[in-house]
């Protein structure tokens, strides 16, 4: 029992003295100024969010037209090619065969053409004196100056060089179409020949390459596939329901998530079918020429619905901490943390799904410092 009164006063002066420190700590703790908004419902424009992808306006699969053996090929995956630039050069000897031959042909034909103008002008010389022998002989025979026979050999005489004449002409006519034939010939194999060199159809980069040296291309396979650069469209799904939101015309805010930026789209084409399974349209938006765009990446075109009433906090007070979310709240000169579930933000503020009540004091800006359960000092 001794022990215990001994003992006692010293745990009584330690249970005592504890605290009345601890209330002066607090009384003297300095006052954080703060100011605040209260919240209260406003108008908040309603959105519809189709997500879609990034794709190129120009996308061309390129193959041969004709069968062949890649002699050469000059671009990769990746590169850049601009309009016109040769990506692969087949095996083409056959090909200048072929033009070498109707070549040849041609210059034949030229040559028995000049010689068929120089037996047409034989032939109209003799047809010319055979004619005026003709007449003479008929103002003789009227004169009977020379017999019956004599001049029945000079009708028949004009009859065999307009013969030969008109003989000499329809060669001539042969060769023409001859040589309309050959010409024909030769820009078709000259057609043929360009072919064996396979060019970019516009400018863009290659996307993908299945010909190598050696490889035999036939046409219709592809070789290349090419997207013109610096172009760019999102192609969003949009459920059947919401496509009433969609116009050709309209502008609407998109969001690539890659390259985290927000800018304005304008719908240039809505496809005039909606698919079966997902029960979605595709609705088609020109995007700005940006670099940063690529084929593939991931988009959001969000289109409005109308207003209504919703909680809205400004961005700046809101804090982040890895996955979650929160204000602080003026609660009787104290800082108190509030997590909160956000959604979207309009111009410098964001929508607050829950959290908050209408009434509270936000805390905004946040001064350096803050936490929860600091003193505040509420500016007016």
């Amino acid at each position: 029992m001794r022990l215990y009164l001994r003992f006692s006063p010293l745990l009584l002066l330690v249970g005592c003295g504890g605290e009345p420190q601890r209330k002066v700590d607090n009384k003297t703790a300095a006052s954080i100024s703060v100011e605040t908004v209260t919240l209260t419902e406003a108008d908040w424009p309603s959105t519809y969010e189709a997500t879609g992808t990034v794709r190129a306006r120009t996308t061309a699969t390129i193959s041969a037209k004709l069968m062949g053996y890649a002699r050469e090929v000059r671009a990769q995956v990746g590169d850049h090619v601009r309009e016109g630039q040769s990506l692969v050069v087949l095996d083409a000897r056959e090909m200048d065969s072929n033009v070498s031959r109707v070549e040849a042909a041609h210059e034949e034909t030229k040559s028995v053409i000049a010689e068929v103008e120089s037996g047409i002008a034989a032939a109209r010389a003799q047809l010319d004196l055979a004619q005026l022998t003709f007449h003479r002989m008929e103002e003789l025979l009227h004169k009977r100056s020379i017999s019956n026979q004599e001049f029945d050999e000079s009708s028949a005489r004009l009859k065999a060089a307009q013969a030969a004449f008109d003989m000499a002409r329809a060669k001539r006519a042969q060769l023409d179409s001859k040589l309309a034939q050959i010409e024909q010939e030769i820009r078709s194999a000259g057609i043929q020949r360009a072919y064996a060199l396979i060019t970019a159809p516009f400018s863009g980069t290659i996307l993908t390459k299945s010909v190598e040296p050696g490889t035999l291309a036939v046409p219709g396979v592809p070789l290349f596939t090419i997207e013109g650069e610096g172009n760019y469209r999102l192609e969003a799904s949009v459920e059947e329901s919401q496509l009433h939101l969609a116009r050709v015309g309209k502008t609407v805010a998109v969001m690539i998530d890659g390259i985290d930026r927000t800018f304005p789209a304008r719908i240039v084409e809505i496809l005039p079918s909606v698919d079966a399974a997902t029960r979605t349209g595709t609705v088609k938006l020109d995007l700005p020429q940006l670099p940063e765009l690529r084929s593939g990446l991931f988009g959001r075109a969000r289109f409005d619905t109308g207003m209504h009433s919703v909680l809205a906090v400004p961005a700046a007070s809101v804090v982040m901490r890895g996955q979650l979310q929160s204000v602080y709240v003026a609660e009787n000169n104290i800082a108190r943390a509030r997590l909160i579930t956000l959604g979207a933000s309009v111009q410098q503020h964001v929508e607050v799904l829950s959290g908050l009540n209408p009434g509270d004091k936000v805390i905004v800006p946040i001064p350096r410092g803050l936490s929860d359960g600091s003193p505040i000092e509420v500016r007016p």
